[in-house]
């Protein structure tokens, strides 16, 4: 059993643990240079855009950062999400040899397939026994 997940440890120590690891994962400075990179080609570039603009009395570069930045904050707008999949993108591409990020990425992506299986698997198994009470009722009737 991973010591991460040892059920017997105090849910204090555990989520410390969980904690410690995903901030040592952000923090990495590989993994931040990518999610830099990844929010220029996202969002930053509207922000100097706008700068730029409205420093150097430019309208079209006003125009289009602010519009964009518009489209930003309105609500429920994925851009994080894409930001995010670019950064991991980047990071496999300039930094194929990062374990420490990568590989605890992976790790999670494994444990939640995992847990989705199973959950699935219950569904599945609660459902056929459903169908199966449902067919002995009608049998009996």
């Amino acid at each position: 059993m991973n010591a991460e997940n040892d059920k017997s440890l105090p849910l204090k120590v555990r989520i410390y643990r969980q904690i410690k690891k995903w901030v040592m994962v952000i923090l990495n400075p590989r993994l931040l240079l990518c999610l830099f990179i990844a929010w220029m080609i996202t969002n930053g570039w509207c922000y100097v855009f706008t700068v730029l603009g409205t420093l150097l009395d430019i309208p079209w570069m006003t125009v289009t950062g602010g519009a964009y930045m518009s489209l930003l904050w309105v609500p429920f707008t994925p851009e994080k999400i894409i930001t995010v999949i670019i950064a991991i993108f980047l990071m496999r591409i300039l930094f194929p040899k990062d374990e420490k990020t990568i590989g605890v990425l992976h790790d999670e992506l494994h444990k939640l397939k995992v847990s989705y299986i199973k959950a699935r698997d219950k569904r599945r198994e609660k459902r056929r026994l459903r169908k199966k009470m449902r067919q002995r009722k009608t049998d009996i009737v």
